[in-house]
């Protein structure tokens, strides 16, 4: 199996390093996990307790490296030295007329208020440009109005509230959905 599950260059940002997933990570994320469970909590599902533990991350990376493999997804890192402090992923990468995929982040709760999510969402257009998508997609709790600041400062506009949209810290959650065109080119 690849130990690289997204290919592209990596990123220097705020002294931090934005790369590619790797299966080599599931360790870190399984602390990242660990250290940010309460602060993440309200805005996930209910994970069960494997999630947190390397194992639980080691088959989660070999789901997305398999996720890869299909175009359907493109996994990122955020790392502090060798402590991942933030994710970024495309997901649910659609092809042909649609040429669309989600955009899903986090930052670290020691690491808020730096930049550092518009830093991974505008990351998320360049990457959704390279790979020729022509549009990104994003979700966020009507609460989360943290996370509709970044998407509108990176350019994002609200198209519509979606009611029970996902399953999120034990119920069905409302989300405002939010969209930005990267471009007006022919599907090629």
């Amino acid at each position: 199996m690849q130990s690289s599950i997204a290919p592209g260059t990596t990123v220097h940002v705020q002294g931090l390093l934005l790369r590619p997933t790797t299966l080599e990570d599931a360790g870190r994320l399984a602390e990242a996990y660990t250290h940010n469970r309460d602060h993440l909590a309200p805005w996930d599902p209910v994970r069960p307790e494997a999630f947190y533990t390397e194992a639980g991350q080691a088959e989660n990376l070999a789901g997305a490296a398999r996720q890869w493999e299909l175009g359907l997804v493109d996994p990122w890192l955020l790392l502090d030295g060798d402590r991942v402090v933030g994710r970024m992923n495309l997901n649910n990468i659609v092809r042909g007329v649609f040429a669309s995929s989600s955009v899903g982040y986090w930052v670290d709760r020691d690491h808020l208020r730096r930049g550092l999510a518009a830093t991974l969402v505008e990351h998320a257009v360049v990457r959704a440009r390279e790979i020729g998508l022509h549009r990104l997609e994003a979700g966020t709790m009507t609460a989360n109005t943290g996370s509709q600041a970044v998407l509108r400062a990176a350019g994002f506009s609200q198209f519509g509230t979606a009611e029970k949209y996902l399953f999120i810290a034990g119920a069905w959650q409302d989300h405002h959905l939010f969209q930005r065109i990267l471009h007006d080119q022919p599907v090629g």
